[in-house]
């Protein structure tokens, strides 16, 4: 009965009321209704009457025809030398989200800064990241600075989500490590760091905090020797720490960094480096050109002869040590106070590789795996991409979330998916920032895109040109260590738990479930308590599940 009252409200209620936000229609005077009446008599007869059919409105029509996207000339906006791909890692509550967001806001992808502790980060936009404080998922987005593009993934620093850096690592031509400059090297920054090792990403250092309380550089500068085994090279200095925190001594320009302060850390000034800093700054400036000179013969002559290194060799050398990883650059700053995320920018685009100066992309031929192939990044190349990570939009369903090596990506094209030869088509093609979305007709070589309605693709899988297939290599994804059980309160809910359940193992393949016969238990699996407490709250918040967890019974054989 409230129903049908309900619709009797709603239609005595005037239009005005109905369409919120919009005027009410007038009132047809009596030429106008005469004028819409001969309109629909000839839109009746048709073509007969004289009248051309009009496109249908609907989105549809408006796909983008792919012979003419195909063929629309050059669909590269910037050129791949000036493409960085890269992430963000580091311990757990090292400052990774709070950079990204600086990084964000002095590139012009944001109008503000959002915070980490406010809820506000754009990179954590789920509910239970801007509840806890803390990045769960891997998110993507795009900023430029210098005429460059730098595609960013912003990782989660807890161990139970070290898949989430593993798999964008795997992807990705570069990454910034961040450590706590009070607590030093941690044990998260580690792992994420032989992560990093595995898969031979070059790297530069951004020691943070260096405004809080117990904050020391150098320390901080041991421990990654220690630690790490790495070969640190020191390209700035602080000026003070702590509450004295000012800025930094640039060793290339051998200038101090100095921030003002004022509209949110945007203005800053080059100043001469403090009388009381200019004996250290010498020092490691020294120590900096003895490292990279060995790195050219001709320049270590010239230095040993007393001559004078101009700046873009020094940072040609450090550039060609750091891709190399001969030596990784450390930087410093206080992101959290806006000082020192656009020097770290600087050293993004002038240090870390394009796709251009890393090897190509191998893979195998999937009609026979002992021959290997190899994919140049370049937009002439054929299609080849990795599929690194699923996500569920309640809007647009499955994002596959695809790196692309080689060759162009059209949206409402085919490609192969090559580990199951099978051809998927490509729905929609989106640019992601965090868990917005913009629509775009085609991706080259380089780009990190998310792909709407691929059906058969999971994380690890390769999308190829469906002429000429390559297999690149997969991911290795951790076992679970943990498990549980779950029951669902109703049976309507156990349908939906299904679900659910099948639709977060799509997303993360380190979360595992199944069901045991014999106690007629659903067990899962995950990398720590946090990982399923996680998994549990998204099966509640976003499949409406009503679930218990419980003790896993054990049966035993007498």
């Amino acid at each position: 009965m409230a129903a049908e009252a309900t619709v009797r409200a709603a239609a005595a209620a005037p239009a005005s009321r109905l369409l919120l936000g919009h005027r009410p229609f007038p009132t047809p005077s009596l030429a106008s209704r005469s004028r819409y009446a001969a309109a629909g008599r000839a839109a009746v007869a048709g073509p007969a009457a004289g009248l051309r059919p009009r496109p249908c409105p609907c989105p549809r029509s408006r796909r983008p025809r792919l012979s003419v996207v195909a063929n629309a000339g050059n669909d590269r906006q910037v050129p791949l030398t000036d493409y960085r791909n890269i992430g963000i890692m580091a311990h757990i509550d090292a400052g990774k989200t709070t950079t990204t967001e600086r990084v964000l806001y002095y590139t012009g992808r944001n109008y503000k800064i959002g915070e980490v502790h406010e809820g506000t980060a754009t990179m954590d936009w789920m509910e239970q990241e801007q509840e806890r404080g803390i990045t769960i998922t891997s998110a993507a987005t795009t900023a430029f600075w210098n005429k460059h593009r730098i595609n960013i993934i912003d990782t989660p620093g807890h161990v139970d989500f070290t898949l989430e850096v593993e798999r964008a690592l795997r992807v990705l031509d570069g990454a910034i490590c961040l450590f706590d400059s009070v607590a030093g090297v941690e044990p998260q920054s580690e792992t994420v760091w032989r992560q990093a090792d595995k898969y031979g990403v070059p790297r530069i250092c951004f020691v943070n905090k260096m405004d809080r309380l117990g904050a020391n550089f150098f320390r901080t500068r041991d421990m990654i020797i220690a630690n790490l085994g790495a070969k640190p090279l020191v390209i700035q200095l602080p000026i003070g720490s702590e509450d004295n925190f000012q800025g930094v001594v640039d060793l290339v320009r051998m200038k101090a960094i100095v921030w003002t302060g004022e509209e949110l850390g945007a203005k800053f000034s080059y100043q001469d480096i403090p009388a009381d800093l200019q004996e250290m700054a010498q020092d490691y400036k020294s120590q900096m050109m003895e490292t990279i000179v060995e790195l050219d013969d001709d320049v270590m002559e010239s230095y040993l002869e007393g001559g004078e290194i101009d700046e873009e060799t020094v940072k040609r050398l450090i550039r060609k040590g750091t891709i190399s990883a001969s030596f990784v650059p450390v930087l410093c700053g206080s992101a959290f106070k806006n000082k020192g995320v656009q020097p770290l920018l600087d050293a993004v685009v002038d240090y870390l590789p394009s796709p251009l100066d890393l090897p190509p992309m191998k893979g195998t031929d999937p009609e026979d795996p002992e021959v290997i192939l190899e994919r140049n990044p370049s937009d002439d190349e054929p299609f080849s991409g990795l599929a690194f990570k699923i996500m569920t939009d309640p809007f647009v369903g499955s994002l596959t979330f695809v790196r692309i090596y080689s060759g162009k990506l059209v949206a409402g094209s085919y490609v192969l998916n090559a580990n199951k030869d099978k051809k998927e088509r490509i729905g929609r093609l989106l640019e992601m920032h965090a868990n917005s979305k913009e629509d775009i007709t085609v991706a080259v070589a380089g780009d990190i895109v998310a792909l709407a309605g691929l059906k058969d693709t999971i994380t690890g899988e390769t999308l190829s040109d469906p002429d000429k297939p390559v297999v690149l290599e997969r991911m290795e994804f951790p076992d679970p260590v943990i498990k549980v059980a779950i029951e669902p309160k109703t049976k309507a809910d156990a349908d939906k738990m299904a679900t659910g359940l099948i639709k977060l193992a799509q997303e993360d393949p380190s979360f595992h479930f199944s069901r045991d016969e014999e106690t007629n238990q659903t067990v899962i699996e995950g990398m720590g308590e946090l990982h399923l407490d996680i998994i549990v709250d998204r099966l509640k918040r976003e499949f409406r599940v009503s679930i218990l967890t419980c003790f896993i019974c054990l049966h035993f054989v007498i």
